[in-house]
């Protein structure tokens, strides 16, 4: 995608729609799941899916890896580790506590700017920094625990989020990472760790071949058709339009799952104070990426 193609209107709806299309990550894992396929073993057959695509491309664009090599390989394993984490999350817990514990994501991404890349801890931060904490005091404060108690996907979603956080930070570090390799080495590794968690961690039973020929339409129309060209997209603009832009616009992800979880899981639906919490998660990332850092000091790739 050449920026000099492209208005910076056009990047920015483009950005939010395929943010937004990501905010449905949780319906294939959970259809997949539905199908006979354990949770954590969906997780796998989904993101083993797009590497039909990318190996071939990575063949074409590998060279663009000299002198990124170990940095993308780092960026696509923290990548991994949390697109890991937040799936089996998805799949643990409840849709919208996965999704709001990894969007603490402002709270990491503030601690690591300050202690990596040298930005500055301004007030609004602060701010940002304890509306998040007051946020997901809230959100774990469960009234209800007997119907839906906290369990490991809580500290799943909690952990992918840090994560997510310090491959931000990578990428933001080497902002010249190309897209197609990234992509390639991000599912490879989020198969490879998403085996681990369903063989090791969990300990589920490998699926029955005719089970995964059921789900590959599902699994390969979500992953590759829907999610990989909204992940490269996502990615590639981000390295166009100033960081706050792309923070805020891709608040649309959260809104899309949260409020889709709401109206097809309501079984899940979350309490008053926890819509109150969702709320304050919600604002704590906008108030980061609106008075959190300065244009002066944002280096947009």
């Amino acid at each position: 995608m050449n920026s000099t193609r492209y208005s910076e209107n056009v990047l920015s709806l483009a950005l939010a729609l395929s943010s937004a299309a990501w905010g449905l990550y949780w319906l294939p894992l959970r259809t997949i799941e539905e199908i006979g396929i354990a949770g954590s073993w969906s997780v796998v057959v989904f993101n083993a899916c797009p590497l039909v695509v990318l190996g071939p491309l990575l063949l074409f664009n590998y060279r663009k890896l000299a002198g990124v090599f170990w940095p993308t390989v780092f960026a696509a394993v923290m990548i991994g580790l949390a697109f890991s984490l937040y799936a089996n999350g998805i799949v643990e817990t409840t849709v919208a506590r996965a999704i709001l514990l990894f969007y603490l994501t402002p709270v990491w991404s503030t601690i690591l700017g300050v202690m990596w890349l040298s930005e500055r801890l301004t007030i609004a931060r602060v701010v940002s920094l304890i509306v998040a904490f007051v946020g997901l005091f809230l959100i774990l404060a469960d009234g209800n625990s007997s119907q839906h108690p906290l369990n490991v996907g809580d500290l799943y979603g909690f952990l992918s989020g840090i994560f997510w956080a310090i491959a931000v930070a990578t990428l933001n570090r080497w902002s010249n990472i190309p897209i197609i390799p990234l992509a390639t080495f991000i599912f490879v590794s989020t198969t490879l760790i998403s085996m681990i968690f369903a063989g090791v961690v969990n300990a589920d039973p490998f699926p029955a071949v005719d089970l995964i020929k059921a789900v590959l339409p599902t699994a390969a129309i979500w992953a590759i058709v829907v999610l990989l060209p909204c992940f490269c997209i996502i990615f590639r603009v981000s390295q166009i339009l100033f960081p706050g832009r792309v923070g805020i616009l891709m608040m649309s992800e959260v809104i899309v799952a949260v409020v889709s979880a709401a109206i097809l899981l309501p079984e899940e639906s979350l309490l008053p104070l926890q819509w109150v919490g969702a709320a304050a998660i919600v604002l704590a990332g906008l108030v980061e990426v609106l008075f959190g850092y300065s244009r002066n000091s944002a280096t947009p790739g």
